[in-house]
């Protein structure tokens, strides 16, 4: 009797290996990394707040003529800071991919050198306009 379970669980254990190399193999991964980076990247954003308090887009100001896209102090947000903020971290995430991409070319030196400039590029500009816009905010 104790060969037959002991048998049962080898074939459970192969069976559960091979369903999980299958399941690591398969595009649901690359999937399931891109919801959840891009989940992070919302939040990070600040989207929660935005769904969460439903602020106005942006403002006109008749006085001065000029819109105002970004809130002018640090603990409020309009609907526009959101969307700026998360394409600003979105081109960041996207700058250090490309940093990434560019150690796999190392037997193409040129191609990776390409690939360094523009990933450093985008994370320094990213990095830059999401400095200015919180020095907007704080001034």
């Amino acid at each position: 009797m104790s060969g037959k379970i002991k048998k049962s669980s080898e074939n459970l254990s192969f069976s559960l290996s091979r369903w999980f190399r299958k399941m690591s193999t398969a595009p649901t991964t690359a999937i399931i990394t891109v919801v959840g980076i891009s989940y992070a990247i919302f939040l990070f954003g600040g989207g929660l707040y935005t769904l969460i308090n439903q602020p106005i887009p942006s403002y006109y100001n008749e006085n001065t003529q000029q819109f105002y896209f970004l809130y002018p102090d640090v603990s409020e947000q309009f609907g526009a800071d959101t969307i700026i903020s998360v394409a600003l971290y979105a081109l960041g995430f996207i700058g250090l991919l490309t940093i990434y991409q560019s150690t796999k070319s190392a037997n193409k030196p040129r191609q990776a050198y390409m690939l360094l400039i523009t990933g450093v590029t985008f994370l320094l500009l990213a990095y830059i306009f999401l400095e200015s816009v919180m020095t907007i905010k704080g001034a």
